[in-house]
């Protein structure tokens, strides 16, 4: 079991090649993450970072390269998505009232015994059960 859940935005920023001026410094910060390893991901967390891997500003991946990326996150702790967990995403987001993909995303980090979630997108220090997101860029300017 992993301590913390990555979402897909920390594996971009990781993977990307080149940062638009809003997001420069994210790359760096983002392998720092990668790199302390004892995290666990999604089948959700790879789908969603190869299809927006090969679409990255300014910057794309090459669909090898984003594939050699999945491959190698794949060796972590990966949650599958079954109808168990897609019930329980839409449980969630109903209840904190977020999108499915958020909620889902909880589930998960929730099925793979994870305390914190490592996420842009949420509300750092925001509490879902047993997960508390952090985010590793909220003292970057944007």
């Amino acid at each position: 079991m992993a301590s913390r859940f990555l979402d897909t935005n920390v594996l971009l920023y990781a993977a990307s090649q080149s940062a638009l001026p809003a997001d420069e410094g994210k790359h760096e910060l983002a392998l720092s993450v990668v790199g302390e390893g004892d995290f666990a991901i999604s089948a959700q967390v790879l789908q969603e970072f190869y299809t927006n891997a090969i679409r990255l500003k300014p910057s794309p991946l090459s669909p090898v390269e984003a594939q050699e990326w999945v491959e190698l996150l794949g060796e972590v702790d990966c949650v599958s998505i079954d109808h168990r967990l897609v019930s329980e995403g839409v449980r969630l987001s109903r209840r904190y009232e977020t999108s499915y993909w958020d909620g889902a995303i909880i589930a998960a980090a929730h099925a793979a015994g994870a305390t914190t979630l490592v996420s842009e997108d949420l509300n750092d220090g925001q509490r879902y059960g047993d997960v508390t997101v952090f985010n590793p860029f909220r003292q970057l300017t944007h």
